[in-house]
């Protein structure tokens, strides 16, 4: 039973929110409107917009306290102006939409789960307080992003990211992003949980200075007086960059005379991890109406068996078979699960490893949508001047399309507004110059991402 509440006093609120037990619900339609600096405080309580939370800089905060764990979820948008998390010792606030933040994330106390979301920061904005003990977290995937424009930076850290930079270059529009995934960086490695990628517009001849920053909590069972820069220009295949400068008690790794950016993370050698993954992919078989689901192990040690892992909201995770491991192995083996019964409104697949002696190890997250038509489509290709994408959806959202060049480096980026249905989008090349590009766009609050190349003529 909703209790349907207008506030007046505190803060502004126009149109109708209810509570429900310990969830505040703005309704469809609804704008929750602060003004003056107040600030809301949700103590032991999820956050589920399915209205307007789009708060302008000075307008005021959200402040999520108490001892219990909770969420962000909803069908919207939601931009907080300044978000406080403040709960206690090792409570998490998790994520299961996408956020965006106009001038702050305020750590005190308590963790936020990115759990396969992203938080998109405006350009000014910052996140301040980050400790050991309060701080971002990703397992499951997930990224915090930035775009700076960087024009000869001298040790700027955008958005208090962990990224420090440096160059006599004009790095230009620069995307970063930071994962706190462990990577696989060669066979038998593992990274930090922790990794950065830096896409700038000018990506050549920087003789860029990166210092990389970390926690303790994320070195896992990594010695930090060994730690070493890595490099990853296809997110697979990784190379040892050495380092400048270390500091384990200011926590850093430093690196000089850096060529280009793409994907940088810290490990160290002789690093072994109980099994490699060197392949996991899901598709449907829609002849069929099922998920089939394939893996592949390039190493194996001490592994008892594999669970496959399904869930509808990216939080929740139940175990839908079992298959058992190789062991210890050198060669690679591979598995496969089919899913016989999956989720009509998609859901989300991992493998986790299970050693003989209880440790886990995850794979990354692959969501399907079986049953469902293409609901894709680019074109034309080539192109000239406009570029269409085509995308049908079920309910609205917001999709993001990103063109990447051929080295990489972010050249053009757009959002739009999905409509229940079909909608096409268009794309102007018109100022790019001939060549290949990828496109990529997001869509389904994050749960949706294609990409394909295009030729640019």
């Amino acid at each position: 039973m909703y209790r349907k509440l207008y506030l007046l006093c505190s803060f502004l609120m126009w149109a109708v929110f209810a509570f429900t037990q310990n969830t505040l619900k703005v309704q469809s339609g609804a704008t929750l409107k602060t003004t003056g600096g107040v600030v809301i405080t949700l103590q032991d309580m999820n956050l589920d917009n399915d209205g307007t939370i789009n708060q302008a800089p000075g307008e005021g905060a959200f402040r999520f306290t108490g001892n219990a764990n909770n969420t962000i979820s909803g069908n919207s948008s939601i931009l907080f102006d300044i978000m406080q998390i403040a709960k206690t010792g090792a409570v998490k606030l998790s994520l299961l939409r996408n956020l965006e933040i106009g001038s702050s994330i305020n750590f005190e106390s308590g963790l936020i789960d990115l759990n396969s979301k992203n938080i998109l920061l405006d350009p000014l904005a910052l996140l301040n307080g980050e400790s050991e003990t309060s701080r971002i977290i990703g397992p499951a995937g997930g990224y915090v992003e930035i775009v700076k424009t960087l024009n000869a930076p001298s040790s700027i850290n955008p958005g208090n990211l962990g990224a420090v930079i440096s160059s006599t270059a004009n790095l230009g529009t620069t995307t970063i992003r930071r994962g706190h995934v462990s990577q696989a960086t060669g066979v038998g490695m593992g990274s930090i949980s922790r990794y950065f990628d830096i896409n700038p517009t000018n990506n050549v001849a920087l003789n860029a200075t990166l210092r990389l920053k970390y926690f303790d909590a994320e070195l896992g069972p990594l010695n930090e007086a060994t730690l070493v820069m890595w490099k990853s220009t296809d997110l697979t295949n990784w190379s040892n960059q050495g380092f400048t400068s270390r500091d384990i008690v200011a926590n850093y790794v430093e690196k000089t005379g850096i060529a280009d950016f793409s994907r940088w993370t810290l490990s160290a050698l002789n690093n072994a991890l109980p099994v490699q993954f060197v392949l996991f992919n899901a598709r449907c078989d829609e002849n069929n109406n099922r998920a089939i689901i394939n893996w592949k192990t390039g190493q194996e040690m001490n592994a008892s068996h594999f669970e496959v892992q399904r869930s509808e909201n990216g939080s929740n995770w139940t175990s839908i078979g079992t298959v058992q491991a190789a062991g210890n192995s050198n060669t690679d083996q591979s598995y496969s699960f089919t899913d016989n019964n999956p989720v009509a409104t998609g859901a989300g697949y991992r493998i986790a490893e299970m050693d003989f002696d209880g440790k886990i190890q995850y794979t990354s997250i692959i969501r399907l949508e079986c049953g469902k038509p293409d609901n894709w489509r680019v074109w034309p290709n080539p192109v000239n001047e406009q570029l269409f994408v085509n995308l049908s959806t079920v309910t609205g959202s917001q999709a993001g399309i990103r063109v990447f060049d051929n080295r990489g480096a972010l050249v053009r980026e757009q959002r739009n507004n999905l409509l229940p249905g079909n909608n096409q989008l268009n794309v102007d090349m018109r100022k790019l110059p001939p060549g290949t590009y990828h496109v990529v766009v997001e869509w389904g609050n994050g749960q949706s991402r294609k990409g394909v190349k295009i030729i640019k003529q």
